[in-house]
């Protein structure tokens, strides 16, 4: 890191998880609600940066019909074209079984699946019940097991939905349970419209848990729209959650929570989680130079509080200094 570049202040705290993965999703869920659609080549070079930032974990596609979300209509062309780093991971969404055999059919050896907490955003979203979609991601994973590939779960709209309001928790833990008993490494448990408290954060983690879920396979989802997301995060790690998403540059947005700022931003989540001496293997001078890079070919201001401090920053320390004859 260059001298005078930023960084937080190392000041541990005790009983939280001494390493953090860090699963970042910008090149697909940051990118899915966009109303641009990058290049392929774009995209193939921003999960090169992120990899070269220290990402190991990187959802990069979602094998989802074009008709559906046409940012992806270029995932069969967008696998090969990556070149994945040894040690890291290439995760692709699958919306059902032929989603599936597309994305391993195109070189994916590691697959992602959703289902919903709520009846409302199963119809809206998943196009079919919320039972349908659980159902559908249970044959999904049988799939997959069976051809050797890992697969992680989401469980959307597990702390309030737009139509339904506030989400029974039981209906999020029983939706996590199935994923998991039907072989799901990873439950992430997603808060899509950005309403989760600390509080209730810390209530469903462990009511997850109480369902047969353990600990080391609950990661949490956190959207930022009413800026609770590092808070929830600090009360997830006290009990033991060692796995976030989240995307460079907060890119992303969830097109049913009105006002909503997008995912929890990378860079947000890195400075805190290294403040707190928890080690995750990534660059924040690299991710911030992502976002920076990323801002101008799209010619959108990414809502990274970090990025944006660093950014200043840095264009502060290539500015000559001020002198007391210069202040005025």
């Amino acid at each position: 890191m260059n001298a005078g570049t930023p960084i937080p202040r190392l000041e541990s705290a005790p009983g939280l998880p001494t390493r953090v993965r860090v699963f970042e999703v910008a090149p697909r869920d940051g990118l899915q609600a966009e109303t641009d659609i990058l290049p392929t080549s774009v995209k193939v070079e921003l999960c090169r940066r992120l990899w070269a930032a220290g990402s190991r974990d990187l959802e990069v596609t979602s094998f989802v019909p074009a008709t559906w979300i046409p940012q992806f209509s270029d995932a069969d062309d967008l696998v090969p074209a990556l070149v994945v780093p040894a040690g890291a991971r290439a995760v692709a969404l699958v919306p059902n079984l032929r989603g599936l055999r597309r994305a391993l059919d195109a070189g994916v050896r590691e697959v992602s699946v959703v289902v919903s907490a709520t009846e409302s955003f199963a119809r809206a979203n998943l196009n079919t019940s919320r039972e349908g979609a659980i159902e559908r991601a249970e044959a999904v994973i049988a799939e997959a097991v069976a051809a050797g590939v890992p697969v992680r779960g989401y469980v959307s709209m597990s702390f309030g939905d737009p139509w339904e309001g506030a989400v029974d928790t039981a209906t999020v833990t029983e939706a996590a349970a199935r994923l998991h008993g039907a072989g799901a490494s990873t439950v992430a448990i997603s808060d899509t419209i950005g309403v989760a408290t600390p509080g209730l954060t810390m209530r469903l983690v462990r009511e997850t848990v109480a369902a047969g879920v353990p600990t080391d396979a609950i990661a949490l989802h956190l959207h930022d729209t009413y800026g609770q997301a590092l808070a929830n995060v600090y009360a997830a790690l006290t009990l033991g959650v060692s796995e976030f998403d989240s995307s460079v540059g907060g890119l992303g947005r969830c097109p049913y929570a009105k006002g909503a700022t997008g995912n929890l931003a990378t860079e947000d989540l890195v400075w805190m989680l290294h403040g707190l001496g928890i080690e995750t293997g990534l660059d924040l001078s690299a991710l911030s130079q992502t976002t920076a890079w990323l801002s101008r070919i799209r010619g959108v201001r990414a809502p990274s509080n970090v990025a944006t401090a660093m950014a200043a920053a840095s264009a502060s320390a290539l500015e000559p200094p001020i002198t007391a004859g210069d202040a005025r």
